[in-house]
């Protein structure tokens, strides 16, 4: 399969590494990626703050970019959900209302698509250790995903999963709420990592790079010595 790899504005800017693993899973998955260097954003902090006006000058670009691409994965249910949508609302009374036809059969979140495309859950990955996973609002509540991250992450040798309490739970991130309700942030992510800590797990993993930067610093900040980790970065370990 060909496939587009779109990477997401934390993960371009903050952790690129995951960038290079979500690519390498997905040649392990035998897809040939390609990977537009002058993407930028999908649009969505500029629409969650209000200013749907220049979100969409950002969406042409995505589109643009993305024009010919068979597939579009990314590590980011956040993004995928966003442009899946959210994409066919900004566009609606708009002079190219039809630009968004058939994207959402385009447009998939990484577990989203090695399961529910590719037909693939053991990419031979590897890791030691206690892992526990934080399902993103972006994936349950945007993508509907739950059970294929915790599909994939079952096939990784030497990991063991625990379910981690209240795990539907928001981390308390929430993009620009972070920052406008700070206090509630912080509380929201204190009881998200005093819950990780129960599990008594070394990797606290998830399928959203912003609810893991959050989470991090939180434990962090709390001395907790878990390590967040994105699915991508587990999927290519070990190999």
């Amino acid at each position: 399969m060909n496939v587009h790899v779109f990477i997401p504005c934390f993960i371009d800017q903050l952790y690129p590494q995951t960038g290079f693993n979500t690519i390498k899973v997905l040649e392990r998955a035998g897809c040939t990626v390609s990977y537009n260097p002058a993407q930028t954003c999908c649009g969505q902090p500029a629409f969650n703050a209000g200013y749907w006006g220049e979100s969409r000058e950002v969406c042409n670009k995505f589109l643009q970019d993305t024009a010919e691409a068979e597939y579009i994965v990314m590590p980011s249910a956040s993004c995928a959900g966003f442009v899946r949508n959210y994409y066919p609302t900004i566009y609606d009374k708009s002079s190219t209302p039809g630009v968004t036809k058939g994207l959402k059969e385009r447009v998939y979140e990484l577990s989203d698509f090695l399961v529910n495309v590719v037909h693939i859950d053991d990419l031979g990955a590897r890791l030691e250790g206690v892992g526990t996973y934080h399902h993103s609002c972006a994936a349950l509540r945007e993508c509907s995903l739950k059970k294929e991250p915790l599909q994939l992450l079952a096939k990784v040798g030497g990991l063991e999963l625990v379910t981690l309490p209240e795990e539907e739970t928001c981390c308390g991130f929430g993009g620009t709420f972070a920052v406008k309700f700070e206090g509630i942030s912080t509380a929201m992510g204190d009881q998200k990592i005093e819950n990780a800590k129960k599990t008594k797990a070394e990797f606290l993993i998830s399928s959203d790079m912003s609810c893991l930067m959050h989470l991090s610093g939180v434990a962090e900040k709390s001395s907790v010595p878990i390590k967040a980790m994105h699915l991508a970065d587990v999927l290519a370990s070990g190999y």
